[in-house]
């Protein structure tokens, strides 16, 4: 048996959330000055990247970003130093980041939100580069199962899940197309 895939957003629902999350960035941090927008590889960071453009049409004014491959940080990953990063690696998942996290309001972007792993590993990578004023996740798909306590400022839409289910983000700078899909996975013969 295959799967059973549903579309539970479509390009239009996706441009509205958005619109609509960009439009709370700006108010919750009163415009965007000191903000810095930081997606994680891979389709954070288009979602960041188009959550700036929007905020430039709202303010009227460019905000930063940048993208964070937090690869080295996740800890389903072996490391031959148990612990222990290299310099190298620590250069590595910053990526793009060509500016001070310092004191600033990072506004961090990822597609979907599960067990709160990925946002950790990005936390961790981020406070490797410096001490941020505050550190604010915005994400696409809140799909619950948090194994640590985070919780989005930012949410596109909530979508409660089975863990044997899976959300799958198509977005068009990476996949072709804006689609947003639960996939509830059919019994395994035995």
């Amino acid at each position: 048996m295959e799967d059973e895939h549903l579309v539970i957003m479509d390009e239009t629902a996706i441009r509205r959330a958005l619109t609509r999350i960009a439009h709370e960035i700006v108010e919750k941090n009163k415009g965007i000055d000191n903000c810095v927008l930081i997606g994680i590889r891979t389709r954070g960071i288009y979602f960041a990247r188009r959550i700036a453009e929007r905020i430039r049409d709202i303010e009227g004014k460019p905000v930063q970003v940048s993208d964070l491959d937090i690869t080295s940080y996740r800890d389903d990953r072996k490391t031959a130093a148990a612990g222990l990063k290299a310099d190298i690696e620590i250069a590595a998942a910053i990526g793009d980041l060509n500016f001070s996290v310092q004191d600033k309001k990072i506004i961090l972007f990822d597609d979907v939100l599960f067990t709160g792993r990925t946002i950790r590993a990005a936390m961790d990578a981020l406070m490797d580069c410096g001490r941020p004023q505050s550190i604010q996740l915005a994400v696409l798909v809140d799909r619950g199962h948090r194994e640590l306590p985070i919780r989005p400022d930012f949410v596109g839409k909530n979508v409660p899940t089975s863990k044997q289910e899976q959300i799958a983000v198509s977005l068009k700078e990476f996949d072709g197309k804006d689609q947003v899909t639960i996939i509830h996975q059919r019994g395994q013969a035995g």
